[in-house]
């Protein structure tokens, strides 16, 4: 009797579970399907019904998309950004491995020091202003380094991988260490081929702020051929006049709802197409790092 009481308690948590996943799928799944229609909508179409969540596939137009990828300025925001992702991750992970592997080691001189200093400014911010300060100071605005170094190391992301390195079987380190081998070597031939799942995550969690990078941009970017994507998408979506983006005219074979669809499908599409391909590490990589053992 307890037993079939269990499974059928098994059975209704794992449907409850499945139509709660299912609705926030179709949350999320809805604006951007409304997004992809509008950008493939033609021009003629604007005015009529049929301008909505559905369009036949051999109705679609891509006029849009040519426009915006034709202009100097789309292509530019797209260099910019993919500059500041690829440039950012990378600093942000030669800054918080190493930083990550020394916290996760017991017999570092002063731990328990360098991790109080780690968690003050994680709970206690400085500030707008004095930040902005030091980035004049050190010269940085106008430039990508003024997005990429005010957040070299995440506390959080360094937190989840220190619990992951500290998760890690100590006699595999101390094995190394006997035959000889330095904190790098550890770190290089043994700890990090073990860690693909949160370095991964991690990597993906900083690339997305970066591609995201929209406050930091307004504030330190003045020179608009420095500005990302996500500036130009908010320039786009306020824009009273589209010849500023696109070569939009009388004649133009594409909506101005369709341009402004298509910049917003554009710009997300980056990280929708890498995150299925290491969505099984993420989710390791974040149940490991965040529970340890």
């Amino acid at each position: 009797m307890n037993t079939k009481t269990k499974s059928w308690d098994d059975v209704l948590f794992q449907i409850l579970v499945n139509g709660l996943l299912l609705s926030i799928l179709i949350i999320v799944i809805i604006p951007m399907w409304k997004v992809l229609m509008m950008s493939v909508t033609p021009l003629n179409f604007i005015d009529t019904k049929t301008f909505g969540l559905w369009l036949a596939p051999w109705q679609w137009s891509v006029e849009a998309y040519k426009q915006l990828i034709s202009h100097p300025s789309f292509l530019r925001a797209t260099a910019n950004s993919s500059i500041i992702t690829l440039g950012g991750m990378t600093i942000n992970m030669l800054l918080t491995v190493p930083f990550a592997y020394a916290l996760s080691n017991p017999r570092l001189p002063g731990r328990k020091f360098f991790i109080t200093m780690v968690m003050i400014p994680f709970l206690f911010n400085a500030g707008l202003i004095p930040t902005y300060l030091v980035v004049q100071r050190l010269d940085l605005i106008d430039t990508y380094w003024a997005v990429i170094l005010p957040g070299g190391i995440n506390i959080y992301n360094l937190l989840v991988m220190k619990s992951f390195f500290e998760g890690l079987p100590d006699e595999l380190k101390e094995a190394a260490r006997l035959d000889g081998a330095n904190e790098f070597q550890v770190l290089w031939y043994v700890v990090l081929p073990l860690s693909k799942p949160i370095l991964l995550t991690v990597s993906l969690w900083y690339a997305v702020g970066h591609w995201n990078e929209f406050f930091n941009a307004i504030l330190y970017l003045n020179d608009a051929k420095l500005q990302p994507l996500p500036i130009l998408l908010r320039n786009i979506l306020l824009a009273a006049n589209m010849n500023e983006y696109v070569e939009y005219d009388a004649f133009s074979s594409a909506s101005v709802q369709a341009i402004k669809a298509a910049s917003v499908f554009l710009t997300m599409l980056p990280m929708v197409i890498i995150y299925p391909w290491i969505q099984k590490y993420f989710t390791k990589g974040t149940l490991l790092g965040g529970v340890k053992s």
